[in-house]
């Protein structure tokens, strides 16, 4: 027997014409060669020159003399070494000087991939058998780096999805700050990556118990000074600077459409890009509702798991996942609490999914094997596609197997309710493969999701096609739970 699908006629595909500004720097030399050539111009040049750029940018990006100011003020320090009294400066000069040191970013010029989906924090207004919904998407843009960037819409009574358009003027947070640590945490994690105590000491033992990023840079001024420094002490240094670079808050403004915030790489851990995040609308015991999202930072050598935390999608808190097991890519919490302690699926191993239980969401120290590659289309590895959905028959987790031509397709498997290391159902074959229309893009014959919602008795899985756009394919739910009862503890 195969479960019924129902692709939806809905795509999303990467549209170029959505852009962010970003900080353009190459070295102190050249930017401070950029600045003489803007000083010698005469006031009037300087205001015409500025007007141009105004009347070229300020429809696309809002508050765009904001940025200016603030790509101002990362160069301005330059100014002491051309001798120029930064007071003296007109604000036009400084304006246009900003200017010089922004471009735009087109966010997803290559890809809007990688979906998940949560039920949105506000449903009020909604008719009967409604709901307003939150999908996340990767987006891809030059370099190849990855954001996180958001889709309001509304799953209707008939299950038909209906999105707003999306805002015109995309934006970065307006506010970011890092953290105070915690000494014991902070090595812990250090350790579990194998940087080396003896080194790490250098740093560290210079500050108290808790310290702030502030504090910490400092120490590692200090520590950088000696000559005496081998270039791998040097390297193991930054990659102390890595972890704490890790920790951040950010916020956007209120003005700001959700379609418009984009959650771009920010710390050095992952300069290279922030992939599949896998939000969930976790519920506490006492009820109080956080949504999370397990992501992959990357900084083109190394990967980082970390974790987002929000409740209105306008104030995000990162930090990274800690402990032995939480490595590698596909990690996802459940969401709620079991047995009184958070619990998370993921693959460490690269191959197998494994499931952990833990009394901290971001310390995770034991893990249990859940699911081996068990049949063709999945022999190369397994991973899950999102958290998993709760059901009265079980824990319903869609999965992500890697066959021959190294396809990718999506399979299911039930997990018992309250002991959800037991595997009661699964399927054989799997729930669906890339078809004809699916199969061509940036990374052939792959589709993948990261998360999926039940609505009217339908589970709704948002998935992506070939690493290049998404769109949404529904199930009927208890037609799915069935067929995985039938393969309970059946492999062959």
């Amino acid at each position: 027997m195969s479960v019924r699908l129902n692709r939806k006629p809905l795509v999303f595909y990467p549209n170029p014409k959505r852009t962010i500004t970003r900080f353009y720097f190459t070295d102190d030399e050249k930017a401070t060669q950029v600045i003489q050539k803007v000083l010698k111009l005469s006031p009037d040049e300087i205001y015409f020159e500025l007007q141009r750029v105004l009347r070229d940018f300020s429809t696309r990006h809002r508050q765009i003399t904001k940025v200016f100011e603030t790509h101002f003020n990362n160069v301005k320090h330059l100014l002491k070494s051309i001798k120029v009294d930064l007071e003296s400066l007109p604000d036009n000069t400084k304006l246009l000087i900003g200017a010089y040191f922004t471009h735009e970013y087109s966010v997803e010029a290559a890809a809007y991939f990688n979906p998940s989906i949560v039920e949105h924090p506000d449903q009020h207004g909604m008719a009967e058998n409604e709901k307003r919904i939150i999908v996340s998407f990767r987006a891809t843009g030059e370099g190849h780096i990855s954001s996180i960037v958001f889709r309001e819409g509304v799953i209707d009574a008939n299950n038909n999805l209906l999105f707003k358009e999306p805002g015109n003027l995309d934006e970065m947070p307006e506010c970011i700050k890092r953290t105070v640590y915690n000494k014991k945490s902070f090595t812990r994690k250090l350790d579990e990556m194998d940087i080396h105590k003896n080194i790490v000491d250098l740093v560290l033992d210079k500050l108290k118990s808790k310290f702030t990023y502030g504090e910490l840079q400092a120490s590692i001024s200090e520590t950088l000074k000696d000559v005496t420094l081998t270039p791998t002490k040097r390297k193991v240094i930054e990659e102390i600077n890595w972890v704490a670079d890790s920790h951040y808050e950010m916020t956007f403004s209120l003005n700001t459409a959700l379609s418009e915030r984009v959650i771009f790489p920010i710390s050095y851990s992952e300069r290279n890009g922030i992939e599949d995040a896998r939000f969930v609308r976790f519920t506490d015991d006492d009820g109080e509702v956080t949504y999370y999202a397990t992501y992959t930072a990357y900084n083109g050598y190394a990967i980082l798991p970390k974790l987002i935390a929000t409740k209105d999608f306008y104030y995000f808190k990162i930090s990274p996942l800690n402990g032995k097991y939480a490595q590698n890519k596909d990690m996802a919490l459940f969401p709620r609490k079991i047995n009184g302690n958070y619990a998370m699926v993921g693959r460490y191993d690269g191959v197998n999914n494994y499931i952990m239980f833990s009394d901290k969401v971001n310390l995770w120290k034991e893990a249990q094997l859940l699911q081996e590659p068990s049949f063709p289309w999945e022999f190369i590895q397994i991973g899950n596609s999102g958290s998993p959905v709760e059901t009265p028959e079980g824990w319903l987790l869609i999965t992500h197997g890697v066959g021959p031509m190294r396809t990718y397709s999506l399979g299911a498997v039930l997990l018992d309710l309250e002991h959800p290391e037991k595997v009661i159902g699964h399927l054989k074959y799997p729930l669906m493969m890339p078809n004809e229309k699916e199969r061509e893009g940036y990374v052939p014959n792959v589709i993948y999701s990261c998360g999926s919602i039940i609505h009217n008795e339908e589970l709704i899985i948002p998935y992506a096609m070939s690493d290049y756009a998404s769109s949404f394919v529904s199930v009927p739910l208890q037609e799915l739970l069935e067929e995985l009862k039938n393969n309970h503890n059946n492999k062959t």
